[in-house]
């Protein structure tokens, strides 16, 4: 299993930085085909955060990671109040679960407090951490997995709820659906809302088939970004595994949300679920105009009032078609993984 592990990795939040690598490993390995890689990173302890110190929303990735930098205990607006208790109209708290190379605020400062407006108690946590480079999302994602059922856990105990919701982005979406499906999550499940969520794996722009061909590219990728990423290539052992006997269990409802213009998964009908009780959404099917993509799509106000939408249906809001660029939101991400 460790072998297989090490194939495969969570498309990661700041991924231009996994395809440069990647695409740098591809090259350098395809040119020389002898190249070893020297030594690989010890194991580590992947460990959980709950962050507690509320943060003021944000509209973009790199204002949430410039302010997770003075205040690393950050925690989405609304986030994780251990007191709240659920409403008979909101019986369900909401839990958020973060892309690859993220944090609970840097991915959910803009879409939590807008759910928790709307009186719903709202969760998120710091899953898959490398207490050794102080990441989070980067590590084993099957160990991740079993991560968001102790979360899980700790929310309905705190909370008296019998069942949560789930939203990821991207690895976050892959997850929580891998604890559902597996590990025995589904009788505490409402719903599952996955966010650019890589269920078939990604391909990278064709580089997946090529470090495929060539022997070493992923334990040097991995070097140069983190594990989870690999482990979520098209193809890769844990997506194999998740998917293995159906995209979904009875008793829960999945709805994924994608863009046709994801940077990261391709093909862009990956992203969708074919199980029963799954809706697919694409994006662009409902705002052709709004070309958000991978990136910036748990900041895109129109993907945000979907999700409010489906989380509280009873309330739900139209929201604004409005023009969004082709790329929006790469920069950003680059900038925040080196700022």
């Amino acid at each position: 299993m460790g072998q297989q592990r090490s194939r495969t990795r969570g498309l990661r939040r700041a991924a231009p930085v996994g395809v440069m690598a990647l695409a740098a490993a591809v090259i350098g390995l395809a040119a020389t085909p002898t190249g070893t890689l020297a030594q690989a990173e010890p194991a580590v302890n992947s460990v959980l955060k709950v962050p507690t110190q509320q943060g003021p929303p944000q509209t973009e990735h790199l204002a949430a990671a410039r302010y997770l930098k003075e205040h690393p205990d950050a925690a989405p607006q609304g986030a994780n109040d251990f007191g709240c208790k659920p409403s008979a109209e909101h019986p369900r708290p909401v839990i958020f679960a973060h892309g690859t190379d993220s944090s609970a605020y840097s991915d959910w400062s803009g879409l939590a407090p807008l759910v928790a407006q709307r009186g719903i108690c709202v969760f998120a946590l710091d899953y898959g951490g490398n207490p050794a480079k102080d990441t989070f999302g980067t590590e084993d994602v099957w160990v991740s997995s079993a991560q968001i059922g102790v979360f899980v856990d700790q929310v309905l105990a705190a909370t008296g709820a019998t069942q949560v919701d789930l939203v990821g982005f991207s690895q976050g979406a892959s997850v929580t659906r891998y604890w559902i499906n597996k590990l025995g999550g589904a009788p505490k499940v409402g719903q599952w809302i996955g966010l650019a969520s890589p269920s078939y794996g990604g391909v990278m722009y064709g580089l997946v088939p090529i470090a495929d061909a060539v022997p070493g590219i992923y334990q040097v990728v991995e070097l140069g970004s983190s594990l989870a990423a690999v482990q979520q290539a098209a193809g890769a052992p844990f997506i194999v595994d998740l998917n293995a006997g159906g995209d979904t269990v009875p008793g829960v409802t999945y709805t994924t949300i994608g863009s046709r213009v994801d940077e990261m998964i391709q093909p862009n009908t990956n992203i969708a679920l074919h199980g029963a009780g799954a809706t697919n959404i694409v994006l662009q099917n409902l705002c052709a105009d709004d070309l958000t993509g991978h990136f910036h799509m748990v900041y895109d106000p129109y993907v945000q009032q979907l999700v409010a939408n489906l989380l509280d249906p009873a309330h739900a809001v139209t929201p604004a078609c409005v023009p969004v660029a082709l790329g929006t939101g790469i920069s950003d991400v680059v900038l925040a993984a080196h700022s």
